[in-house]
């Protein structure tokens, strides 16, 4: 089994997901405000979760990679996911983000995603990495932005138009944006 590295931030702690997350996951992805641009937009009951967080763990098994649970180093208490996947027929390696609503408009997606860009860059050598944002979801838009993407196309994706940004600078260019 593959080993999930832990990463820090100055806010954050980035940890394999696991089963003591599971209560907040399903709360999270039982709320259709939080599932509306991700999948097919509806909420999941705690199955649909269970089998949500076991499919994120096995993408770190399958293609060195995955989500990670987002926890404030302070608390431990749960905020939310991001990282990277890469599942069969997806266009390109896709970082993601998804965070419970009392934890939103606070940076810590874009602070996050900063972490995980360096992981892609300076441990797997990605050659791109890609977000597909669905068209309508500005404040992730925004985090993309913010993060250095580029939009560089719209693109129809398992019937949803997305937002394409892609040319995600390396780390140290865009580390000032939280460091």
């Amino acid at each position: 089994m593959s080993t999930i590295p832990t990463l820090e931030t100055p806010r954050l702690r980035l940890t394999a997901l696991g089963e003591r997350h599971f209560d907040d996951y399903a709360a999270m992805l039982a709320d259709p405000d939080s599932t509306r641009w991700i999948g097919d937009g509806q909420p999941l009951d705690r199955t649909g979760a269970w089998r949500s967080l076991a499919m994120l763990l096995g993408h770190w098994e399958l293609r060195g990679c995955g989500m990670w649970a987002l926890e404030l180093k302070d608390s431990g208490q749960f905020v939310g996911r991001a990282g990277l996947m890469y599942p069969e027929g997806w266009p390109d390696l896709e970082m993601g983000w998804m965070l419970k609503p009392e934890f939103r408009h606070r940076g810590y997606a874009t602070e996050a995603g900063h972490a995980v860009l360096d992981f892609a860059w300076n441990q797997l050598h990605a050659p791109r990495v890609i977000s597909l944002v669905r068209i309508g979801n500005e404040a992730s838009d925004r985090v993309a932005e913010r993060l250095g993407g580029e939009h560089i196309e719209d693109m129809d994706f398992y019937g949803n138009h997305n937002h394409v940004f892609a040319y995600y600078p390396p780390y140290r260019e865009s580390r000032r944006a939280w460091a």
